[in-house]
């Protein structure tokens, strides 16, 4: 046997420990929940691996967990036959956080003990959570299949390092023994214990076992029998009729399978007949996990076959966009040995998919169209409170999801010029029930930030009338509009884009107007266009605006100047383009133009650089601008 060593926690591992410690100290409860729910991913590995190696079980197939006490030592101790660790496994379980996004989540932790206990929960290291109680902690273990002198202990006051040293263990699985720290005896009560696992770990579906605990006459107390009985209700939650699950119930299994420590804002728990029969039990989080954007990241899905866990995060269950939903699904179609591989090209598979899809699509449509029911509001709430987390992710299957476009597309919310703040809750059927007569087009723009689509010289025209125009700001929208072109019929056009066409917005007056003007202003803009070769595409009049002199516009078929800005600064080659400047007849600038000779060039690149920081731009060259600016400003009579 190898001698006693010790080891040094990952510098994250110490780090989390003070915040496990500090956020979660409110809530004490909870390391009794994770460290039973660490005991029942065991136990569901163990069952996995033993698919295919039936030798793993050690004529011991009844997978259960034990809680125990003892109050001359003030330690906890909960068991489990599960799989078990090697030695190796201990230390990188144990002492390393072994997980892509580390530097992330630190990063995003705010000082709030309320918001970081949150994240700390979505992170999964739920086994850490023992130091709240606990100021020391002794983890003995021996994964299944190997020999009874091949058992570790790990052992550690959470502090900087643990030790851990090679020991005999006769029977597989874990046992891991908190000391408790000064003042927290009541948990040394076969009563407390059995109360915080029926609140919290009930719907475990392993017998969580205790000792009977009984009324001795001599003693006048309560004593503890060597009998064993189960507190919980040792079945399947998403088994049994949901008649009989309470809402706490649900919210503690999704605390359980998603290790958030906050309640989830809906649940869909339904059975499925038909061609594939599977049980669904599907969650939307009130909060989205610090890795939400890593597209890589496997899903929140856990498949069962037959209620026998297969994997993990089974990705191929739901589409990427709606990564964010956790849940089981648990299948009789499938086979237990079932692969990755096999997943894909299952048809069971994408049936189940396709209607997991749609059943979560529902549960947001039921939370966004509650209008007139007695919990409307609070429905709209939660499904803002969705937008607000989730909105960016959701706008990704516009693209992704061909066959549910129509209902995303009702689902959108955006910020627009009908309201006066930067609340996106503005749906597209919203914007069609306010069109003005004879418009036959939803208006938007683009921009970087709420203030800078709200400020955009584009918009004036549109003030002026009284038309809406949503503002759309997040950097999935270009890519969404590419695939969401028109809704209920009514093209979605950006008033930075192509020439201006209002349409029947228009009247005949107007319209016999700007070909006047256009006609006077003939030799100014051929005059401009010369000055501005190298950066204009094109040079004319517009009539969108009221107050600004100018602005840039892209070609209908060209990618806009914000789609060009995003993809620069994401490091990304853009194809080279310049856009159009259109100038404002009616302003007096313009108009002072048309009588200027000797500074024209000078005049003309600064009404483009201007245009071109008024959309949120950058200058190519902005010591030319200032020094053009400079002499203007000289060259004023006052």
């Amino acid at each position: 046997m190898s001698e006693k060593q010790t080891l040094g926690f990952q510098a994250e591992v110490a780090q989390l420990l003070q915040l496990m410690i500090h956020s979660l100290y409110s809530n004490k409860e909870i390391f009794l929940r994770e460290l039973i729910s660490n005991a029942s991913d065991a136990a569901d590995k163990l069952r996995f691996e033993a698919i295919n190696d039936a030798s793993l079980f050690e004529d011991d197939s009844d997978l259960k967990i034990k809680v125990s006490f003892d109050k001359a030592a003030r330690t906890i101790t909960i068991a489990d036959n599960g799989i078990g660790m090697t030695r190796d496994e201990a230390i990188l379980h144990l002492g390393t956080i072994a997980k892509s996004g580390t530097k992330e989540f630190f990063g995003k932790l705010s000082g709030d003990q309320q918001k970081d206990a949150a994240m700390i929960g979505q992170f999964g290291v739920g086994f850490y959570s023992g130091f709240i109680v606990a100021d020391k902690i002794t983890v003995e273990s021996r994964r299944a299949g190997t020999t009874a002198t091949e058992g570790v202990r790990w052992e550690s006051t959470g502090a900087g390092d643990f030790s851990v040293e090679a020991i005999v263990k006769s029977d597989r699985g874990t046992a891991i023994t908190l000391h408790l720290r000064e003042g927290e005896d009541d948990f040394l009560s076969a009563y407390k214990l059995k109360s915080v696992i029926r609140t919290y770990s009930d719907h475990i579906s392993l017998p969580i076992m205790m000792q009977k605990e009984e009324w001795d006459e001599e003693k006048k107390e309560q004593v503890l029998r060597d009998e064993l009985e189960t507190v919980n209700q040792a079945s399947a939650l998403w088994a049994r009729n949901k008649n009989d699950i309470t809402p706490e119930q649900y919210e503690e299994f999704y605390k359980h399978i998603s290790h958030d420590y906050t309640a989830p804002l809906t649940h869909t728990h339904n059975r499925v007949e038909g061609r594939s029969e599977y049980t669904q039990l599907l969650y939307i989080p009130s909060r989205a996990p610090f890795d939400m954007w890593d597209r890589n990241k496997r899903g929140g899905i856990k498949l069962y076959v037959k209620r026998v866990f297969i994997m993990d995060d089974a990705e191929q269950l739901m589409p990427v966009y709606l990564r964010f939903v956790k849940g089981i699904i648990d299948t009789n179609d499938l086979p237990l040995n079932v692969s990755r591989e096999i997943l894909q090209e299952s048809r069971d598979i994408k049936a189940i998919r396709e209607g997991s899809t749609k059943r979560v699509l529902g549960m947001l449509e039921e939370l966004a169209n509650a209008e007139g029911e007695d919990d409307s509001s609070a429905k709209q709430e939660k499904f803002a409170g969705f937008w607000k987390e989730f909105g960016q992710v959701l706008k990704e299957g516009i693209g992704e999801d061909a066959s549910n476009k129509d209902r995303i597309a009702k689902l959108l919310r955006f910020a627009s010029t009908h309201n006066d703040s930067d609340a996106q809750n503005v749906s597209l059927a919203d914007y069609l029930s306010r069109v003005k007569e004879g418009q036959d087009k939803i208006y938007y723009v683009t921009a970087d930030s709420y203030i800078a689509g709200k400020n955009s010289p584009h918009l004036e025209i549109f003030r002026k009338k009284g038309v809406e125009v949503l503002l759309l700001t997040d950097r999935v929208d270009e890519w969404m509009l590419s695939f969401l072109t028109e809704f209920e019929g009514k093209e979605l056009v950006s008033v930075a884009k192509g020439d201006l066409d209002l349409g029947k917005l228009e009247d005949e007056a107007e319209k016999k107007q700007h070909e006047e003007t256009e006609t006077e202003f003939k030799d100014l803009v051929e005059k401009m266009k010369v000055a501005l070769a190298d950066k204009a595409k094109d040079v004319r009049v517009t009539f969108r605006l009221t107050d600004s002199p100018a602005c840039l516009v892209a070609d209908d078929n060209e990618l806009s100047g914000n789609l060009m800005r995003m993809l620069k600064a994401a490091g990304q080659s853009a194809p080279e383009s310049k856009p159009i400047l259109e100038v404002n007849p009616d302003h007096p600038l313009v108009q002072k133009l048309k009588y200027e000779d000797s500074k024209f060039a000078d005049w003309s690149h600064i009404l483009f650089d201007q245009a071109m920081l008024a959309e949120g731009g950058s200058l190519v060259d902005p010591a030319g601008f200032v020094k053009r600016l400079n002499e203007m400003l000289l060259n004023v009579k006052s």
